[in-house]
């Protein structure tokens, strides 16, 4: 049975603090209980607790302790940046409860900052191809999905957009389509004030917060859908 999320502990931030200090294996390991009570264990009750309240309202996403988070331990090996620990933990909730999947809802806690996402990040080409035509030949679709998300005071990230538009879209006339279909990402993110991550109250933000992002998963899902058919 899930343990319900109940807050990360208090030295959760300072443990990311000394970490970012030390970046050793054998600071790491003397203080591995604390990681694990402050920070890794209330992740892994936050994950599932969200799973839980995702399926009841109908979100579409789950997870759990064992597949959705990220390792706090560095893939170094083709990095200039050597350091062997994140100064972060992180999870993704996915439609079918791994990390591969599209349309997906990501936590983030770390040093610099607290935030969550809803993304289609880094869609494979062909489904992002069906993205961008979806855009120019259904645009109201696409335009009533973005003014529900601007009604919920949430807008799509232009992070990573194209400096010209793709091959195919050179003629796309309107503005806000123009700069849609340059679009690597379709993302909106949430910031956390890292106050609250000590409170159950976490888990009802990040619900609100997926829920004012829901339309960005319809309006994928239904290309998603389309674009796997074809």
């Amino acid at each position: 049975m899930a343990s319900t999320f109940k807050g990360f502990g208090s030295k959760a931030i300072p443990f990311f603090k000394a970490l970012d200090f030390h970046q050793s294996r054998e600071w790491f390991q003397e203080n591995r209980d604390l990681f694990d009570r402050e920070l890794h264990g209330p992740f892994c009750d936050l994950v599932e607790t969200l799973s839980e309240r995702f399926e009841a309202a109908k979100l579409g996403l789950r997870g759990d302790r064992k597949k959705s988070l990220f390792r706090i331990n560095r893939d170094v090996r083709f990095a200039k940046d050597k350091r062997p620990y994140n100064r972060h933990l992180s999870a993704i909730l996915s439609p079918d409860g791994t990390k591969m999947s599209q349309g997906v809802f990501y936590v983030h806690i770390g040093l610099e900052r607290c935030f969550a996402g809803v993304a289609w990040w880094q869609p494979a080409p062909e489904l992002l191809q069906a993205m961008r035509k979806a855009i120019v030949t259904k645009p109201a679709a696409f335009r009533g999905m973005v003014t529900s998300l601007k009604k919920a005071d949430l807008e799509l990230d232009p992070e990573d957009r194209l400096k010209r538009p793709p091959r195919g879209f050179e003629d796309v006339g309107d503005d806000d389509l123009a700069q849609a279909v340059r679009n690597r990402h379709f993302v909106v993110r949430h910031d956390i004030d890292p106050a609250t991550i000590h409170s159950a109250a976490l888990v009802d933000d990040l619900v609100d917060f997926t829920l004012r992002a829901k339309p960005l998963l319809d309006w994928g899902r239904a290309i998603q859908g389309t674009a796997v058919k074809a």
